[in-house]
């Protein structure tokens, strides 16, 4: 009575289904319905509708309650909300920031020519100026012993010892960006968004409901390399003022991502974990991360199709005549080094778990392509080869004679790459040094089109065939690479695992 529907069609219909899900979510929060009547008592007006003449202050304080006093850093006293700037001042630090302590930001928007604690018109967020990190370990010339510039180290000099490396250090952010809603949104209060909600501030005017300005600070755009390090002898550090309007759709929108990065971190991201998302977000135009959504999903797909039909494929492979061999193992040789380079490098969780999943896998083919059985006797593994018959003995000769030829170019790129290296660049320590100059060495090999896939070439060629080949894993991979150029820089990220 029904057909059998493979799994292929499966997993389309479910991707098709979470496509126009995520479009609908995006929708709901990105539109927010106004109020049709501005004179209905459940509307609620703009409180900048009447242009009213406001100012800026910003003041710091050692506790978000401003218990224990505050410093007024800057002030706007004519604030136009219309008008972006820019300004940098100079932030005397006290003494117990300086003694790896917290600092806060409090901004306020009231009216001009009052006090900002005393306005009951006012509104006001509060924002961390400090976070807390572990710092890097200085890097250092391994010919001459000489140290990066102090320009690069001063961010990341350790204190206290090599104790105090894993020790996290208070950072200044150096960065503080505001934004106003600029538009004259009438919200409809039985139609008023969660996110906004707690942004917004009503007061009763007449008979009319009025929101004060809605002011918002940009968490997304504080960077780990705009951190810097917080010593004993910082007197005061440069903060970066930055003020744009923001339209309410867009606000959500950030609002959204900001909770989810929040979230993220209370599971145990790191702050660098949660900067690699923000980087998608800050550096991005909002038109071109929406597109970028829906090729990440396609390049998901494609993705997971290749590897079930990767899998499947070696998992029925019994043969390996017309299979370079070579070329499995160097695959799993090159996965292994890059999970050891992102791991050394403390790379985001992100990239780091597909890139160690794909190693496994990678080590499972190995072991598929060279017949090895591991038999355990206590906690002693024994390695036992099966035996090749003769076509696969005439692969084997052909793939071994095709890496011959193909080191010859290989030999001169590894020497040239690894003195350059040794002698300009500076690691934190010889293991750097050589997980560096392998991964250089696998990247560069891609970036000239994959030479490894030439013993693969070579050995069709000699057989006269392809018929051997995974084609559809091959041709759901090209997929995927159809799609890089035009993913955001997170995702190329996956170029590492992939191949």
């Amino acid at each position: 009575m029904f057909q059998k529907t493979s799994f292929t069609t499966l997993i389309v219909g479910v991707f098709v289904v979470y496509v126009l899900h995520t479009c609908w979510v995006m929708y709901g929060i990105v539109y927010t319905k106004p109020c049709e009547d501005p004179k209905f008592e459940n509307c609620i007006n703009p409180y900048l509708a009447g242009k009213p003449r406001l100012q800026l202050s910003i003041y710091t304080a050692l506790r978000p309650n401003a218990d224990g006093g505050h410093t007024l850093i800057h002030k706007e006293e004519d604030f136009d909300v219309e008008t972006k700037f820019e300004r940098i001042v100079n932030v005397s630090l006290p003494k117990k920031t300086c003694k790896n302590g917290t600092l806060y930001a409090m901004v306020f928007v009231h009216q001009a020519g009052m006090s900002p604690w005393q306005d009951p018109r006012q509104v006001h967020l509060v924002s961390q100026l400090t976070t807390y990190m572990i710092p890097k370990p200085p890097e250092v010339s391994l010919v001459s012993g000489e140290e990066a510039p102090q320009a690069e180290q001063q961010k990341r000099k350790p204190k206290g010892g090599d104790s105090a490396v894993d020790r996290p250090v208070s950072h200044w952010r150096s960065r503080l960006t505001l934004n106003v809603v600029s538009e004259d949104f009438i919200f409809d209060r039985d139609f008023l968004p969660s996110d906004v909600h707690r942004y917004l501030r009503v007061f009763q005017n007449g008979k009319k409901r009025v929101y004060l300005p809605v002011l918002f600070v940009d968490e997304l755009s504080n960077r780990v390399k705009d951190l810097m390090e917080i010593n004993s002898t910082s007197t005061e550090l440069p903060l970066t003022i930055s003020y744009d309007t923001i339209s309410l759709g867009k606000l959500r929108f950030w609002i959204h991502m900001q909770d989810a990065v929040y979230s993220l971190q209370q599971f145990g991201f790191t702050e660098k974990d949660a900067d690699e998302i923000k980087g998608i977000f800050v550096e991005t135009n909002m038109y071109f991360l929406a597109l970028t959504f829906f090729i990440a999903a396609f390049h998901l797909l494609f993705d997971f199709l290749a590897f079930k039909h990767d899998i499947s494929f070696w998992k029925q492979k019994k043969s390996m005549v017309g299979m370079s061999s070579k070329a499995v193992l160097w695959r799993c040789f090159s996965t292994i080094v890059i999970f050891m380079y992102l791991f050394d490098e403390q790379t985001s969780l992100l990239v780091l778990i597909p890139a160690g999943v794909g190693s496994m896998i990678e080590v499972w083919k190995v072991k598929k392509a060279f017949k090895i059985q591991v038999i355990w006797k206590g906690v002693k593994p024994t390695f036992i080869f099966g035996k090749s018959d003769e076509s696969e003995r005439r692969t084997v000769e052909y793939d071994t004679l095709a890496m011959k030829y193909l080191w010859y170019l290989l030999y001169p790129m590894c020497i040239g790459g690894a003195v350059y290296a040794l002698v300009f660049l500076r690691y934190k320590r010889i293991e750097a040094l050589l997980l560096s100059l392998m991964v250089s060495f696998l990247t560069g090999v891609y970036a000239f089109g994959f030479l490894f896939m030439l013993p693969q070439l070579f050995v069709n060629y000699k057989f006269k065939s392809v018929a051997h080949l995974p084609w559809k894993a091959f041709m759901y991979k090209v997929r995927v690479f159809d799609f890089y150029p035009t993913t955001s820089r997170a995702c190329c990220f996956s170029v590492l695992h992939d191949h």
